[in-house]
């Protein structure tokens, strides 16, 4: 069945990826990114008239609600997959500023929540009444480490909002779940990472595909696990 997807931070990595990968199987996508730099995603654009690409800063509510505003037709599935990440270090670490803490945050957490916001009415109309959020399995609870705060907290922050968002759509049968991808050969997941962007792409699109009203409210991980918050 055709289906129209929406995927923010559509111009690297994962995005990108999932982006080829519904192309390739005749689906629509409307992709989403703060800067159309992706010369790949430009050429598929030129010859694929399923390719629709906006440029969109999460970051920026005026950018979101512009971009939600000009289309004017139903998403079947709403995949934010936009994020960046931080330093590493311990709570010393001279990378750890309230600018960066607060770009983190206004990326990877208010930037899913008002996506969501702005694009909620067309998610309503479509068929799937599907959202998506990458989020990490560094964002759980469960975990020993003691690095990495502001991505750990940003992606807790997310799967927050994911887990009461599904209690708020359930009336209206519109399925929201987040996903851990796994950890990727990615700029940010770097190359010495367990998958392949391929591999994670295929793996998410099949999680993605399992969603339901009944499995909502979930972490999910790539390989179909229910993780713990």
């Amino acid at each position: 069945m055709f289906k129209t997807i929406c995927i923010t931070g559509a111009n690297r990595g994962i995005g990108f990826q999932l982006s080829k990968n519904y192309l390739e199987n005749g689906h629509k996508v409307i992709a989403c990114c703060r800067k159309i730099n992706n010369s790949q995603l430009i050429e598929i654009s030129k010859n694929n008239k399923n390719l629709i690409i906006h440029q969109m800063n999460v970051s920026s509510e005026e950018s979101i609600k512009s971009i939600s505003e000009s289309i004017n037709y139903p998403i079947d599935l709403l995949i934010c997959n936009a994020g960046i990440s931080s330093n590493y270090g311990g709570i010393l670490s001279e990378g750890n500023t309230q600018n960066i803490f607060e770009e983190i945050l206004s990326t990877n957490v208010i930037g899913v929540f008002l996506t969501i916001k702005h694009f909620l009415d067309k998610v309503k109309l479509g068929n799937e009444k599907k959202i998506a959020i990458i989020s990490s399995l560094m964002g759980s609870q469960h975990h020993t480490s003691s690095n990495a705060y502001f991505y750990r907290s940003s992606k807790a922050a997310v799967n927050n909002i994911m887990r009461t968002l599904s209690n708020e759509l359930y009336k209206d049968k519109i399925s929201v779940c987040s996903y851990h991808p796994g950890w990727v050969r990615t700029d940010m997941g770097g190359s010495n990472a367990d998958l392949s962007v391929q591999e994670s792409a295929d793996s998410l699109i099949k999680r993605f595909e399992e969603l339901t009203i009944d499995n909502s409210g979930n972490f999910i991980n790539y390989n179909g696990d229910i993780l713990k918050l």
